[in-house]
């Protein structure tokens, strides 16, 4: 039951920081990104096998870390409240070609963030031919062309 029970704790404390540390942080993965991640993860396998390296121990770690998992997903098929709060929802940080600097700061994203999404996907140059642009839950740029 301890293995159980470090699982499920080790999985909620990382779940917080990547939902604290922005939607940019998933957005885009630099070396330094991945660095940390292979870092964090192994910091959490020395958490969730502590001393005991047994298969069976690994196995039900990996069970219930995929129990887990698929419970939140199910849970926020159910329950758009929950996905929200789980998953985020987009925010506009461009509208009508003026930036939203007090979401463009707090997401740490900048105005060439915005215009290099913008150059990809439709050719702009200019912010003044956005719409509206939107950060998305998954960290990722939309531009919508006037």
């Amino acid at each position: 039951m301890d293995s159980v029970l470090r699982a499920a704790a080790v999985y909620l404390f990382v779940f917080v920081l990547v939902r604290l540390s922005g939607r940019r942080t998933m957005g885009e993965m630099d070396s330094f990104d991945f660095v940390l991640l292979l870092i964090i993860g192994e910091a959490t396998q020395q958490a969730l096998l502590g001393q005991d390296f047994s298969l069976t121990h690994s196995f039900l770690v990996v069970l219930t870390l995929i129990l887990i998992d698929t419970g939140m997903s199910l849970v926020k098929h159910r329950s758009r409240l929950v996905e929200r709060i789980v998953e985020g929802v987009p925010l506009a940080v461009v509208y009508d070609g003026k930036p939203k600097r007090e979401y463009m700061d707090k997401e740490r994203i900048s105005e060439g963030d915005v215009l290099r999404a913008a150059r990809a996907q439709h050719g702009l140059e200019t912010l003044s031919q956005v719409k509206v642009a939107f950060l998305e839950a998954d960290g990722k740029i939309t531009v919508v062309p006037k």
